[in-house]
């Protein structure tokens, strides 16, 4: 049986208000009133309604989170890191999952705000969202962080990855390594991956080489590995030659990353023999493939710990700021990429 406030007010011969008081400590109460009370609570096994003693202490010490996908582990990884440090600040968490889609996210957000969570935080939001000043908005009433994304001139806190640096590194290994036919392969509308395609470019034209842009669907599902697969094997001796015109893939992420792999184990091209692969992210399954993906570690469940420690920070703070916070990058070098000088 669920008891209510009213059976343990019964039980305890006291008022609901006595009741309440005693829950959530905003008066004083009786030392033998306190103690009827806490033990009728105890015999009941009574649970208090955490969003009403939200109501009541004007917190309900629960984060709000938007994730664009829970199937990349990227975004797994740092949901890990969110939930680490919000339950040692006892604060639960809400997860919505947008599925990379810009009504959804703004949908989730509002829904979140009318559950009177104590902040939001949004892991790579959509750029159309940016734009139009809908975070702004969010963040002038809310306290909000955007872990990556868009980040511009924007009044909105950030956890930001150091992606630009961890692009230019991995390319500069490959290079290092001799290539310089290099392909660069993303998903769609995303701004970590503009981030990263602009990096690239410049790479390209300081090397004097075309750039070769590879695009497949969503880039966050697990249904990417098996679309840059099709796509790799599709275009390979009718629009490029791997392992000739194209000796090396930079690839946006890692599930991207085994897609390549998988497309040319499909083709009977081997690498990092005929061709070199390099990742991003370090999702755990980066590990496990054959060959190991060398792969930029965008430590993912740092990027979660200091968002909600920023999350929690604007709860405690007097007066509204906007911050940026940069984590950096380190590139893992594993085993899917080879000299070729």
């Amino acid at each position: 049986m669920k008891y209510t406030i009213g059976d343990v007010a019964r039980e305890a011969g006291v008022s609901i208000t006595t009741v309440s008081r005693v829950i959530n400590g905003n008066y004083p109460v009786k030392a033998e009133t306190k103690r009827k009370v806490e033990a009728a609570i105890k015999k009941m096994n009574y649970e208090p309604n955490p969003l009403a003693q939200g109501l009541i202490r004007n917190k309900t010490f629960y984060l709000g989170v938007v994730v664009p996908g829970i199937t990349n582990m990227f975004f797994t990884e740092v949901l890990h890191g969110i939930e680490k440090l919000a339950k040692a600040y006892g604060y639960g968490v809400f997860i919505n999952d947008s599925e990379g889609d810009a009504a959804a996210e703004r949908n989730n957000i509002k829904k979140l705000v009318g559950r009177l969570v104590d902040a939001i935080i949004v892991i790579d939001p959509q750029t159309e969202n940016m734009l139009s000043g809908f975070f702004e908005e969010v963040s002038a009433q809310t306290p909000l962080v955007c872990i990556n994304g868009y980040s511009k001139d924007m009044n909105v806190n950030f956890v930001l990855s150091n992606e630009e640096k961890g692009t230019k590194e991995a390319l500069e290994y490959l290079i290092g390594l001799g290539h310089s036919r290099i392909a660069f392969v993303r998903g769609g509308n995303s701004y970590s991956y503009d981030i990263k395609e602009a990096v690239y470019r410049q790479c390209m034209e300081d090397l004097g080489e075309r750039s070769i842009i590879l695009s497949t669907r969503d880039g966050n599902s697990t249904d990417v590995v098996d679309n840059v697969a099709e796509h790799i094997a599709s275009i390979h001796k009718k629009e490029y030659e791997i392992g000739v015109d194209i000796t090396a893939f930079f690839c946006c992420n890692d599930l991207m990353a085994i897609g390549v792999v998988n497309g040319c184990s499909a083709g009977g091209i081997e690498v990092p023999d005929s061709v070199s692969v390099i990742g991003f992210d370090n999702i755990v399954i980066s590990q496990m493939t054959r060959p190991k993906i060398t792969t930029v570690d965008q430590n993912m469940r740092a990027l979660g710990e200091q968002a909600a420690k920023e999350a929690i920070g604007l709860i405690e703070a007097s007066e509204l700021k906007y911050e940026r916070v940069i984590i950096d990058t380190k590139l893992i070098v594993r085993e899917s990429c080879k000299s070729i000088i």
